[in-house]
């Protein structure tokens, strides 16, 4: 019998040919940032069914770069260079995360979004 989900297609792509190799964002990427789709960025020029076009379907409603990648299914790693490429390329925007000054209400929405982050996992 199989089990595996109808709805999640295989990846027929390696990770490491989505980032071309590369491991390292150039944009700083805290795993908990909210990312934001940028409404004035240009249309972008990419194939139906890229992935490119996929995280800044998802970055409309500003979730994680850790969600992005539990929705994708594709390595974390691969989320952050992916992402940081769109930051630098002027799609998105990364929001800041929690400092020393943050209140407890902050606290708690960062815990939230950090579960919900991992129970999509």
């Amino acid at each position: 019998m199989d089990e595996r989900d109808p709805a999640v297609e295989p990846q027929l792509v390696r990770p490491y040919t989505l980032t071309a190799g590369r491991t390292d964002s150039r944009v700083h990427l805290p795993l908990e940032a909210p990312i934001e789709t940028l409404d004035a960025a240009r249309p972008p020029r990419w194939p139906a069914g890229d992935v490119r076009g996929d995280i800044l379907a998802l970055c409309a409603a500003r979730p994680s770069v850790a969600e992005i990648a539990a929705r994708l299914s594709v390595p974390l790693g691969v989320a952050r260079v992916l992402v940081g490429d769109l930051v630098t390329q002027g799609y998105l925007r990364v929001h800041a995360t929690l400092d020393q000054s943050a209140t407890s209400d902050e606290r708690r929405e960062l815990i939230g979004r950090t579960l919900r982050g991992l129970r999509a996992l």
